[in-house]
Formats: C-alpha cells, structure tokens, sequence
C-alpha cells in the first residue's frame, strides 16, 4: 500500500508547510538526508498551549505529539518532492527529538512523544517507519505550546 493510500485510510490530509516564524527554512537536504524543523503543536491553526504537569496531562499531550506528526508529515512530503520523490521514496525516518513544555517534576516526556512515534510507525510501518529518539522536558517552548518536534528522515 503507498505511504498515500495508508494517509487517507487513516483520514488524514497533510497540510501545506507552514511559513517559518523566524530565520531558518522548513527543512534541508544534505545527501540522502532530509532534516525538518521543529514544528509546534498546533490545533484549530493556533499553538496548542499547555505545561505538562501542571495543565496538561500526558493524556491530554498525546494527541498533540501527534497533530506534531502529521504537521511534520506535511513538511516532509514538501521536502521529498523538491528531492524529485514523494513519501514513497523514504527509506527511513532516522531520529525523532522532542520536547515536551514541562514542570521540573514532570516525568512522562517519553509518553506524549508517543503521540507522534506510533502515528510514523502506522503510516511507514515498523522497518521505515522505526527511528531513534529522544525526548526531553523543556521549561517552555515557542508561544507556549505544550510540544515541538523535528525529524530526521533519509530518501532511498
């Protein structure tokens, strides 16, 4: 089944890559290698606001982590059709890096990034879909939002 017919058995249209807010650019390819920017979790367009620990829970940062995924997801199409592919045409998602707006006392960073984890390993299934990660707490994160997360991925 192409990485397409799996989006839309799982209802989800990718959006269009968003604007950067700063100075850097979406993503960039060097070799085989496509690296994302960090992308903030958004809902209804505007950053997902919350602190883990303190009002959000992990329950409640999943779903985020996820909204994060198929952002990135977006992004990532973006990138593989300037390389002259599509999603198809990744090998594997490498690295996935989170950070989760966090108390000090907060310790399940590991469990939101879940959220975004499980929806690649759904859409590119367990070889490609498969990466290394790392989850981190973070005092506060752009415009407050509860998760970023960026993406290594590498193109056949």
């Amino acid at each position: 089944m192409s990485i397409y017919d799996k989006l839309n058995q799982l209802g989800i249209t990718l959006p269009p890559v968003a604007v950067p807010a700063a100075a850097y650019v979406p993503f960039v390819q060097t070799g085989k290698l496509i690296f994302l920017s960090g992308h903030i979790a958004r809902q209804d367009g505007k950053p997902w606001v919350g602190q883990l620990g303190l009002t959000m829970t992990t329950d409640e940062a999943k779903p985020a982590a996820r909204a994060v995924a198929v952002d990135l997801l977006g992004t990532l199409d973006a990138a593989c059709k300037a390389a002259g592919t599509d999603l198809n045409g990744v090998k594997r998602i490498v690295k996935v890096l989170s950070l989760v707006n966090s108390t000090a006392s907060y310790t399940e960073q590991h469990l939101v990034t879940n959220g975004c984890s499980e929806l690649l390993g759904e859409v590119f299934g367990s070889t490609v879909g498969a990466h290394a990660r790392s989850a981190f707490g973070v005092a506060q994160l752009p415009l407050g939002a509860c998760v970023e997360i960026e993406l290594i991925a590498e193109l056949a």
